[in-house]
């Protein structure tokens, strides 16, 4: 063969390492899980909110802390060779929520309660649960400065554990105080981590000076004996802010709540103020962490904003659903309806005007779709309908199509009769087919 004609192989292109295709069926779960967050939301009066995927580099920087590890490490960012503008695929969407809200002048009127799901971009080594391409679910309260929205807030997860069946969460709270109380505590910190100075490893000696509240968020097991006699950030509190702890607590307690004071709890960003909490598992071994919120009263001046007091959490939807898999519960995928089953593609043009009444009705109809060699056999279409999981065969046979008819046969039911149906009134028949009627 002559080399010139020889097929050149082309390479086959995969994902990017850590960023993964949700396919059919576990797309189902994410639509279920998304459903019954909306309608939560929708209890709860809290309204969508959709921002780009990409924001100015600055607003993260300025938002979460040039000494954090997401700004530091893990950010997509990049030069916008066009116009050379400095641009980050959002890590996370609070700052963005916060952004619009601020460009837009959304609080003119008074608070506003939002939420959002989406992907966020973070440069991770990927393990269970969390990934580069990460997906999550998010509520923001602004507007707001009371304890008892911080309280409405985590009732908002809570009763979202309970409706979706997960049972193995512990709830942990801390209040990081108000920034004069968190600059006593930071002398203090760093009076005592200097005193134990060959005890830290190199991380946390370049953040002793700079933020060395992110020395208690370290893993390092060696650092842990210094960490838990470190100075605690409660002892530093004025009475405004046990009141607002307070405020909290109390209302969790009258609702039922259980929930544990974690001294130790600061979280990843440098946006928060007074209430920080996480909603915690044992069951995904080290990313135990499946929601973490707070309250950010700052954020709204640091990214050129109005003072405003705000609330919020964020919830991470692949560790949720791993959890769901993981105690083995959740939705599956729904159940397809009906199987069509066509012999001749000549019966195709009356067929398709049966299965389009029905979908208007809310059927779920899959047709065995005809070849270059013409439709399948009736035998074999009827071993797809059965491998499709669909509750009913529709059978358009010869028979059928000259009495103007459908034969309708149950494949999961032996205790439903066969029946014949009229094409022409599917608004009589159509929604008897559905797995729900």
């Amino acid at each position: 063969m002559n080399e010139k004609n020889t097929p050149r192989k082309v390479e086959k292109l995969v994902a990017v390492k850590g960023m993964n295709d949700i396919l059919p069926p576990e797309s189902a779960r994410w639509e279920a899980l998304e459903e019954r967050v909306r309608k939560l939301m929708h209890r709860f009066a809290y309204e969508n909110v959709r921002t780009p995927i990409v924001e100015p580099t600055a607003l993260f920087v300025r938002g979460l802390g040039e000494v954090t590890d997401i700004v530091e490490k893990e950010m997509y960012s990049f030069d916008d060779r066009l116009n050379g503008e400095a641009l980050t695929l959002r890590p996370e969407n609070t700052a963005s929520v916060v952004r619009a809200a601020v460009e837009h002048s959304l609080l003119y009127n008074g608070g506003k309660r939002l939420y959002y799901m989406g992907p966020m971009f973070r440069h991770e080594r990927p393990q269970r649960g969390r990934y580069r391409q990460f997906h999550q679910i998010g509520a923001e309260a602004l507007g707001f400065g009371g304890g008892e929205v911080d309280a409405e807030i985590i009732l908002m997860a809570h009763a979202l554990w309970r409706e979706i069946g997960l049972t193995d969460v512990e709830l942990q709270i801390n209040s990081l105080g108000q920034p004069d109380e968190r600059n006593q505590h930071r002398a203090a910190l760093i009076k005592h981590f200097e005193a134990h100075h060959d005890l830290l490893d190199e991380e946390a000696k370049r953040r002793l000076h700079l933020n060395p509240l992110r020395l208690l968020d370290s893993k390092n097991p060696a650092m842990q004996p210094v960490i838990e006699a470190a100075p605690r950030l409660l002892d530093f509190l004025g009475e405004s802010s046990k009141k607002h702890l307070q405020t909290v607590t109390d209302i969790l307690q009258a609702n039922g709540v259980a929930y544990s004071i974690n001294p130790r709890l600061v979280r990843g960003m440098d946006y928060y103020n007074l209430t920080v909490f996480e909603f915690v598992t044992h069951k995904l071994g080290s990313q135990g962490t499946i929601c973490a919120g707070g309250r950010y009263d700052y954020l709204f001046e640091q990214i050129g904003g109005k003072p405003t007091p705000a609330v919020g959490w964020a919830m991470g939807m692949e560790r949720v659903l791993e959890l769901l898999k993981e105690l083995e519960v959740g939705e599956s995928a729904p159940t397809l309806d009906a199987y069509a089953i066509v012999p001749d593609a000549s019966y195709l043009p009356a067929v398709m005007a049966c299965l389009q009444g029905l979908r208007e009705q809310g059927v779920s109809v899959l047709m065995q779709a005809s070849t270059t060699e013409g439709m399948a056999s009736m035998k074999s279409q009827f071993k797809r309908a059965d491998a499709s999981g669909a509750r009913f065969a529709l059978i358009f046979g010869a028979d059928e199509m000259a009495q103007g008819v459908v034969t309708v046969k149950a494949l999961r039911d032996a205790g439903i009769a066969q029946q014949t149906r009229s094409l022409a009134e599917t608004a009589q028949w159509g929604k008897s087919l559905q797995s729900n009627a």
